[in-house]
């Protein structure tokens, strides 16, 4: 089934609290897993909240990379959207899951704009096909 975008909804547990806390290591690895989907990176904010957390979005061509940390419980909630198909966020998930340490997840995927819902012919070129 085809769609415009794949959002990821993502909980990591039982991460390296230090990192989490982090605001520099955050945002370098949520820019870097932007770049391990495929996408091109526009824009990033982050900010961190005292006395502890992160807050952050990469914004990409193809949408967004977010993240909120709770370091006290080694927790983080984050979104990978994607869209088009040249990019994976799966390939995004898996390093974040790897270099946040986390020792166990639960992940969901939507698909967003699915085509037949909004009345898009499964052949169709995606924007991004159709533009090169």
């Amino acid at each position: 089934m085809r769609s415009l975008g794949r959002h990821l909804v993502a909980e990591f547990y039982d991460c390296d609290s230090r990192m989490l806390d982090d605001i520099e290591s955050v945002e370098r690895h949520m820019i870097e897993a932007a770049y391990k989907t495929g996408a091109t990176v526009v824009n990033s904010s982050f900010h961190r909240f005292l006395p502890y957390g992160v807050s952050g979005v990469v914004i990409i061509s193809e949408s967004h990379l977010a993240v909120h940390t709770w370091p006290e419980y080694g927790y983080a909630a984050i979104d990978l959207f994607t869209c088009g198909d040249q990019v994976d966020p799966w390939k995004a998930f898996d390093y974040l899951r790897e270099v946040f340490s986390a020792g166990r997840t639960k992940v969901v995927e939507h698909l967003r704009g699915v085509y037949s819902e909004i009345g898009i012919p499964e052949n169709a070129p995606h924007k991004a096909e159709a533009a090169v």
